[in-house]
């Protein structure tokens, strides 16, 4: 697929990776639609990548019904929807056996919900769009692309609930990426190791000099655009399918 024929919707679209992505392609001439929840950030994003090429849909992905509305809402905006790009997201942070109690099974539920229940929501209501689309020269017709992470092969102490929903989208894409095979439908993961965002950015300068030490090569975090890369990569090259690909640097994530 050419890239300026992309015609996106891109979850956690109006900060960090999602916006990165929807910055490279823009520049490359594909359309965007960016669903978030902060309605702030999604008119700034659509007044710098411009209003002929971006447009914002306020979207809770763990609601099948609005997910499915803006879905179709989308498509029209865009003429048509042939990549989504699942980069929604929370921490989830907790210890299993806090100081004071055990984690409460809700925050357990949400970090699933967002994280890996909300990714197969818009995953799936995407491919019932994409299905009906015409078919190019390679028989393809749409790329669903999920956001993982390294914490799904080493998670550190404290995400237990976010290792388990990352390492359920990971589980999730070599099937998904064969039952929808038949329709010419890809589907490819990324795992991001330490990426820089704006959490990060309000880390002191030496917390952050000792994360990009940790990164084996090359010794810094990543940037938005290291994840853009690799999404235009994928979008291009048809024979990419069904599988994770680790973006990390070489880094392993230590206990704790």
């Amino acid at each position: 697929m050419q890239l300026s024929s992309v015609r996106a919707v891109i979850t956690g679209g109006v900060s960090g990776l999602g916006l990165g992505v929807a910055q490279f392609l823009v520049a490359n001439g594909g359309k965007v639609a960016l669903f978030d929840l902060n309605d702030e950030k999604g008119a700034a994003a659509v007044a710098e990548l411009g209003a002929g090429n971006a447009r914002y849909f306020t979207t809770n992905v763990t609601d099948e019904a609005g997910v499915a509305a803006n879905l179709a809402a989308a498509s029209e905006f865009l003429g048509g929807l042939n990549v989504v790009m699942n980069c929604a997201g929370i921490l989830g942070a907790g210890r299993v056996l806090g100081r004071e109690a055990a984690m409460p099974l809700a925050n357990f539920q949400t970090t699933v919900m967002v994280n890996l229940v909300g990714s197969f929501n818009v995953a799936k209501t995407a491919a019932e769009l994409m299905q009906h689309n015409e078919a190019n020269a390679d028989g393809e017709r749409g790329v669903i692309i999920n956001t993982a992470s390294v914490a799904a092969y080493e998670g550190q102490i404290g995400q237990a609930a976010y290792s388990a929903s990352k390492g359920g989208v990971v589980g999730m894409t070599l099937p998904m990426a064969r039952e929808l095979s038949r329709f010419g439908i890809r589907v490819m993961t990324i795992a991001p190791g330490v990426f820089w965002t704006p959490m990060v950015d309000g880390m002191p300068a030496n917390v952050q000099e000792s994360l990009a030490a940790s990164i084996p090569f090359p010794s810094r975090l990543g940037q938005p655009a290291d994840f853009a890369a690799l999404v235009g990569h994928i979008i291009g090259n048809p024979y990419l399918n069904g599988e994770t690909i680790r973006l990390d640097g070489a880094v392993r994530l230590a206990p704790k």
